[in-house]
């Protein structure tokens, strides 16, 4: 059974104290409107009603604690501490044109060991509970940062996570975050159950498959996950997916040199591609450097500039759409679970 959030226990204790209903609106409108997280600081809010949150809740609606911030030119890195001693990650990307996007986590660490990924070395912790998924970007919105589109890229596996669906029932919920399902991204390396479930609660979410080889024997030795829900499957039901919905689904596709970056890789990944294309179904393709992480060793290396401008130029010369992603943040572990595996080694 999942855990009431707290803006349902928000809810529970002003019936219970038989508040007027517009008390929970003034209690969102404090969060989401006037950016304030501390109950006391609510002064629209009777002391006695502050009280009672204060003990019940706590002295912050935030859940989730801001424990490490690494900085770049145009990233934002921050380690939370959960209740309990662990910690997650996210990511604030600011683009130039004065966008704010985020890649945060559903699970703590993930147990899907995929041989190139920083969490995939931690393990699985624990899933996330649906407030501290959305915490993470409540942490920014109440300092002061735009919402402008949310990526489910950080650590985990965001569809073995059941509590991400009540997490974007809140992102989405106009008394809360109130955030367009198409400014929403979940990823995902093929968990069949969970991409068919989003295609019937939210098919306007954006979908985006870590593919990462065309081969089925290669793809299962970098991500197991393919010997459960083989690529041809994955393929089926993300086809089903545009069918339905109307709606593009990303290939993420990260270059790892000597690897999945040869001439034969693009060939084969185009072939895959190529008659869903025809057929009207819409792919597009994200190259994705390699942040390299201290957390998997020196196995895995960023593909060459040369070898990624040639992948990138057989599959547009297929008739593929594709692009290279802008790399951001590897001079401060960017990568997912990189800030994690620094923070325990230095415990």
């Amino acid at each position: 059974m999942q855990p009431i959030s707290k803006y349902e226990a928000i809810q529970h204790i002003l019936s219970g104290l038989k508040e007027p209903a517009y008390r929970f609106k003034q209690i969102t409108d404090a969060v989401f409107r006037h950016r304030i997280g501390d109950f006391d600081r609510m002064t629209m809010l009777p002391q006695s009603l502050r009280t009672v949150l204060i003990q019940e809740l706590g002295e912050t609606i935030l859940g989730i604690k801001p424990a490490q911030e690494k900085l770049s030119r145009q990233v934002s890195k921050l380690l939370f501490a959960l209740p309990g001693g662990e910690h997650i990650e996210a990511v604030r990307l600011s683009y130039k044109r004065g966008w704010d996007s985020y890649c945060i986590s559903s699970q703590c660490g993930c147990g899907f060991a995929c041989r190139f990924c920083a969490t995939g070395s931690i393990g699985f912790k624990r899933n996330l509970t649906a407030d501290e998924i959305t915490d993470q970007l409540l942490y920014f919105h109440l300092e002061g940062h735009s919402l402008d589109s949310v990526a489910f890229m950080g650590m985990g596996e965001a569809l073995a996570n059941p509590n991400l669906f009540e997490a974007l029932k809140q992102l989405t919920d106009p008394r809360l975050f109130a955030l367009g399902l198409r400014r929403l991204t979940v990823s995902t390396i093929g968990l069949l159950p969970g991409i068919a479930r989003l295609t019937e609660e939210f098919p306007q979410v954006n979908v985006t498959f870590s593919l990462h080889s065309p081969f089925d024997e290669e793809r299962s030795s970098l991500m197991p996950i393919n010997e459960r829900y083989p690529l041809q499957e994955v393929m089926d039901a993300l086809d089903r997916h545009i069918r339905l919905t109307g709606r593009k689904v990303y290939i993420a596709y990260i270059l790892l040199h000597g690897i999945n970056d040869s001439k034969e890789h693009a060939k084969a990944l185009a072939h895959l591609l190529r008659d869903r294309v025809k057929k009207g179904q819409l792919y597009h393709v994200t190259l994705i450097p390699f942040n390299r992480s201290e957390a998997i060793g020196s196995s895995y290396r960023q593909a060459e500039a040369d070898r990624v401008n040639r992948f990138l130029t057989m599959l547009t010369s297929k008739g593929i759409h594709a692009s290279v992603r802008t790399q951001f943040g590897s001079d401060i572990d960017a990568a997912c679970g990189q800030l994690y595996a620094a923070e325990k080694r230095l415990r």
